[in-house]
């Protein structure tokens, strides 16, 4: 473990041509964490507060994406869903985890249902939290996050997006995430990502229908019903589709369910993840 005062740099491992940022935490059952596509997002940024609870119970894994935080890939990569899934199980197959259970958030849900169809004996159970991963016109906000400028103007009325309880944003908050957001060379690759237009973003992350409706895993699916990036609506599909699926939507929750929600947020991880008997399907 590095020593380094960042609690966002954990464990580098390389994979490939890439070289991988990743939190490990915890033993037995393992739960792979993916993270949003907000601007200087990185693994512990999103998951800092489900990562000592869910640890205690089971083996937690935390990978910043190719494109993110601190892992690097080669510039030049261009960098789709399938590239992210490959990623992911190459980092698991260097730990020899053979099986996971996964928790994406937005950006992350999608590449969890990208997994899960192209590998879905490796999986266990779906977490999808806010999730993208089918097509639908894009928001205002999700136009937002994906088109944001650093400054620190901008990146208060970003966060202003993803929560609903704007008292949970403060100074130090915002300007956090703004230096997070102007590190090194984040926001050089960040802009690479979904460029405009940015429906072609969407697109790139979507699956069909029929994909949802094969898949074989026991699917969670929350949601806040104020979330101004990812609609509600998206999961209520989703639970349509996914044979196996269950939704809880949160009240006064906007797309922050693991902040502005965390204690219950956190309670559903444990019971469906953890307290369940193993899942004999997939």
């Amino acid at each position: 473990m590095s020593t380094n005062a960042s609690p966002e740099i954990a464990k580098r491992i390389q994979i490939g041509e890439c070289t991988l940022n990743y939190h490990d935490q915890g033993e037995g059952e393992v739960i792979l964490l993916i993270h949003g596509s907000g601007p200087g997002v990185t693994a512990w940024a999103n998951w800092r507060g489900v990562i000592p609870t869910l640890s205690q119970r089971a083996r937690i894994i935390a990978p910043d994406m190719l494109g993110f935080g601190y892992t690097s890939c080669p510039p030049e990569w261009k960098l789709d869903p399938a590239t992210w899934v490959e990623s992911l199980v190459g980092l698991l197959s260097a730990l020899d985890i053979p099986r996971v259970s996964i928790v994406g958030n937005s950006f992350g849900g999608a590449i969890a249902l990208h997994f899960a169809k192209t590998y879905p004996q490796r999986v266990q159970r779906l977490v999808l939290m806010g999730a993208a991963g089918l097509s639908f016109p894009i928001t205002d906000g999700l136009e937002k996050v994906w088109g944001y400028q650093p400054s620190l103007q901008a990146m208060r009325e970003l966060m202003e997006v993803f929560a609903y309880d704007h008292s949970l944003i403060n100074d130090d908050l915002v300007r956090m995430r703004y230096e997070a957001s102007i590190r090194d060379d984040v926001q050089t690759r960040f802009a690479q990502l979904f460029p405009a237009p940015r429906q072609q973003g969407v697109e790139m992350l979507a699956l069909a229908d029929e994909d949802l409706r094969a898949l074989p895993h026991e699917t969670l699916l929350i949601h806040g019903r104020d979330d101004k990036v990812i609609p509600l609506e998206l999961s209520e599909r989703m639970l349509r589709l996914i044979p196996h699926a269950q939704l809880h939507a949160f009240g006064e929750c906007g797309h922050w369910v693991q902040i502005e929600k965390a204690q219950a947020f956190t309670r559903l991880l444990v019971d469906f993840l953890i307290e369940q008997p193993a899942n004999q399907g997939a």
